[in-house]
């Protein structure tokens, strides 16, 4: 115990012994132990609060990483937040307006393009056929069909 021998222990004792007298070791001894416990005591709670302080640190670091690695996708997102997506919508709005109005705007000039030549007239005739062009026709068509 403490890197002493027998010898010294008892030495210790005897020198106690002669100094405090059998009436008072008892208490010196009980007031000691409680020293020695109180002692321990205090070098545990020392270990289990350097222990927790190792492992705040060690929170803190990761905590830190975090907060880097939030940082740098807050400055990649910062363009994306200028982005307004009402005045893109503003914008194709009235494009969209400009187009209609444009279609539906009436031309200050009227020009007219004719499609087909004008008739003078209009007849409902029946054209007649013909008896040789029938003949041809049937001709053609592989024979009578009476």
């Amino acid at each position: 115990m403490f890197g002493m021998g027998f010898t010294e222990i008892l030495l210790i004792a005897v020198v106690a012994i002669l100094f405090l007298g059998p009436d008072k070791l008892p208490d010196a001894m009980v007031s000691i132990a409680k020293f020695i416990k109180g002692a321990k005591e205090m070098i545990s709670e020392a270990k289990t609060s350097l222990a927790e302080e190792v492992n705040i640190e060690d929170l803190k670091k990761e905590a830190l990483s975090y907060k880097a690695k939030l940082d740098e996708a807050t400055e990649e997102l910062q363009g994306f937040k200028n982005i307004n997506p009402m005045e893109q919508l503003n914008e194709e709005m009235n494009s969209v307006k400009e187009n209609f109005e444009a279609i539906t705007q009436k031309p200050t000039e009227t020009t007219t393009t004719q499609v087909e030549p004008k008739q003078k007239e209009i007849s409902f005739k029946k054209k007649s056929i013909k008896e040789s062009t029938l003949k041809e026709v049937k001709d053609e068509n592989g024979g009578d069909n009476n």
